[in-house]
């Protein structure tokens, strides 16, 4: 067990980060999703260390199942960074939505692409030198290629949020806001396997 721990240290390291970070972008989603709920001193420390924690112990879960299987050790970085994007994400698009008050038609297309756009940058730092170990300079040629890829995702997040939110609506008396989360989340799980195989198999292909 030693050894596991002092073979992928740095990467516990960096998921208790990516933990911590989680652990504070949750944070704006739930005081604006439920606005009943007072975010107190007590629930941003349980939800930033309880993030931290479990964030590096769930790695280690995944690193232990994956044996000698490299690929299966990269899938798991890449759903902690997905997370990361995820939350970052959401942060956006509901700190848009409170400062606004809007949360349907033409600005909430605005927003889902704020926010990807965001969660992208992010995603390709994290995922170049951590997820797939890229051993080449980031560059922008190779950002391009990661934005022209990623760009599809972007189709796939955008047009299955929006089909969501503004045609289908919300349904069984569920709230505008709540809604407009799940439409976010929904899109997120089509483009994300688009997601992976594109920068595993293009953008960050090992030559």
């Amino acid at each position: 067990m030693k050894e596991f721990i002092r073979t992928y240290k740095k990467d516990f390291y960096l998921v208790a980060i990516i933990g911590f970070l989680v652990g504070w972008l949750i944070l704006p989603t739930i005081a604006n999703v439920a606005r009943s709920l007072k975010i107190t001193p007590v629930i941003i420390a349980a939800s930033v260390i309880g993030f931290s924690v479990f964030a590096p112990l769930l790695l280690a879960f995944i690193f232990f199942l994956a044996g000698s299987r490299p690929g299966l050790r990269q899938f798991g970085k890449f759903c902690a960074v997905g997370v990361l994007n995820t939350f970052l994400g959401f942060a956006v698009l509901n700190l848009m939505m409170s400062l606004t008050g809007i949360t349907n038609g033409i600005y909430y297309v605005v927003f889902t692409v704020m926010s990807f756009l965001v969660s992208v940058t992010n995603s390709y730092f994290w995922n170049k030198f951590w997820s797939f170990q890229s051993q080449t300079s980031a560059n922008a040629t190779e950002f391009s290629g990661f934005l022209l890829v990623t760009f599809v995702g972007l189709l796939i997040n955008s047009g299955v949020a929006t089909f969501m939110n503004n045609v289908i609506g919300p349904l069984g008396g569920i709230s505008p806001i709540v809604w407009a989360n799940l439409s976010a989340l929904s899109a997120i799980a089509f483009s994300f396997l688009w997601n992976f195989f594109s920068y595993r198999l293009i953008i960050f292909k090992k030559k």
